[in-house]
């Protein structure tokens, strides 16, 4: 007999449909799968028939040809355990083959027949929504982030042998639990522990406002970790739609614990300058996200930046700049998001005390270009605000007063992002952000008056500014003037925002 199941393999984070057709009939017992299925895969017939045993179901009687269409889509992971098992037993008369249809099967089978809780269930039911299936079955420890999906009815099974009672009528599974959002954590770091620095919390207060990209040059033990961590605390809770494409993206990443739903916390990933290029940007046989695309509406920290591998660092360039990743394989291209704010943190030369006034820095200018040169000119142009941190003063580590919390700071960022997304809704731009404006946009909200224009032009000729520096100081000055409320981009707002473009004015030597 034949019988058919649905089901779907993740490219990226797409899920591209599969139909499981199983073939049963009498004779020498085998067990065939084909279908470009991948090791995983292939190792789930061995899976199945353990779990069918326990049931009592038996094949050793028939051959067993299982075939995952289309044939030509490479097929990974243990998620078609479920399906298979499903058509196999409608294949052999155990369970009705009517009840399979229209219904997407996504889990993977222990030996016992427990049916094992899988990443990426979100993505999946996402994709099967978009293409109109109505019902779904997925594993009960996948609850949490199936009940997130509106417009499709998520049953989950614990075990094989509920699904054949469900399957014969003889119960009903239960309906995915109502999601429980993660929970925000008890404190998050707040700006007041920061003592000093306050050029640097100005551009930290800059760039959540904007969205805009940061590095922070300074000597040891100047703050530069410290400020990048309570970054996130500045920015807006995310969005719906933002939260939904998080979680997802954690869960296909196998981030996601069992009870968790959806994500409100804006990520933060900080890895380590060790990291490899496909560990920051994404990719593997999979293939897999990268660190960028873990912090999609986040904030993505390297700290000690000349310290991470020169391939790593330069395959973060088309990620800043057009918002995603895209991954291509011989037989498979994956898109992955990576729409961040890209904080960074260095030491002004190798051993970090270039410009202290006690002479403590021994670095040749040889060695302090050698270190400079770890950082392409193309990476630092992608990067918006660049700032400088002194040393932090005695007399303020010892200070009794403390400096403006983050609740504040957050509130003033929170209305300049209004007043972006404002212009979304009026349509008078497409971005959310400043940082994200295109350039026929961004002509329409920053015009300059004749001094500000003046101001600017002076300062891409003494400055060597790219066109594209141009665009960032223009971005950063209409950041500037939504956090006054002003309408119209002031003079006063291009000068600060040319100010922050210190690593323009002769690098990281002038800089310290």
């Amino acid at each position: 007999m034949l019988a058919a199941a649905l089901s779907a393999t993740l490219i990226g984070l797409q899920a591209h449909p599969v139909r499981v057709e199983v073939a049963a009939v009498r004779g020498p017992p085998f067990f065939e799968l084909v279908g470009l299925a991948e090791a995983a895969v292939r190792e789930s017939r061995v899976r199945v028939k353990s779990a069918l045993a326990q049931l009592g179901v038996h094949i050793n009687e028939c051959g067993i040809v299982v075939n995952l269409a289309p044939a030509d889509v490479k097929k990974t992971g243990s998620g078609f355990d479920l399906a298979i098992a499903a058509a196999v037993l409608g294949a052999l008369g155990a369970a009705p083959r009517d009840a399979l249809k229209g219904v997407l099967f996504v889990g993977e089978l222990s030996l016992e027949g427990t049916v094992q809780p899988l990443r990426g269930v979100l993505a999946q039911l996402l994709g099967a929504r978009a293409r109109k299936v109505r019902r779904a079955i997925v594993p009960r420890a996948n609850s949490a982030e199936a009940a997130l999906v509106d417009g499709l009815e998520v049953r989950t099974v614990a075990s094989l042998a509920e699904l054949v009672q469900a399957l014969r009528g003889e119960a009903e599974l239960p309906l995915a639990e109502p999601t429980r959002d993660e929970p925000a954590p008890a404190s998050l770091d707040d700006l007041a522990d920061v003592r000093g620095q306050p050029a640097a919390r100005r551009a930290l207060e800059i760039a959540a406002a904007g969205s805009h990209n940061l590095v922070m040059i300074g000597p040891p033990g100047a703050g530069k970790t410290m400020l990048a961590r309570r970054l996130p605390g500045l920015l807006p809770p995310l969005s719906t739609e933002e939260a939904l494409e998080v979680t997802a993206i954690h869960s296909v990443a196998g981030l996601l614990s069992a009870w968790r739903g959806l994500s409100r916390v804006r990520p933060f990933r900080a890895p380590h300058h060790t990291v490899s290029e496909v560990g920051l940007v994404g990719g593997g046989d999979g293939p897999r996200p990268g660190e960028v695309s873990l912090a999609h509406h986040g904030v993505l920290f390297l700290d000690e930046l000349a310290e991470f591998r020169r391939g790593a660092l330069e395959a973060l360039r088309q990620p800043l700049e057009d918002g995603l990743v895209t991954i291509s394989r011989a037989r498979a291209k994956a898109t992955f998001p990576a729409r961040v704010l890209l904080a960074c943190a260095m030491n002004p030369c190798a051993c970090g005390w270039l410009g202290d006034a006690a002479g403590r820095c021994g670095c040749s200018p040889e060695r302090i270009r050698a270190y400079r040169s770890k950082i392409s000119g193309p990476l630092l142009d992608r990067i918006d605000v660049h700032v400088v941190l002194p040393p932090v003063e005695v007399a303020a580590l010892q200070a009794p007063e403390r400096g403006e919390a983050t609740a504040p700071v957050r509130s003033r960022v929170q209305r300049a992002r209004d007043i972006q997304r404002e212009r979304v809704t009026c349509g008078e731009v497409l971005a959310p952000t400043n940082a994200a404006l295109a350039p026929r946009d961004l002509e329409r909200v920053s015009v300059l008056c004749g001094t500000g224009a003046r101001m600017l032009s002076g300062a891409v000729e003494r400055m060597g500014l790219s066109a594209r520096a141009y665009g960032k100081v223009l971005r950063v000055a209409r950041t500037i003037a939504d956090l006054d409320g002003s309408a119209a981009v002031q003079p006063a707002h291009v000068a600060e925002a040319i100010g922050l473009r210190v690593l323009d004015r002769g690098g990281l030597a002038a800089a310290a």
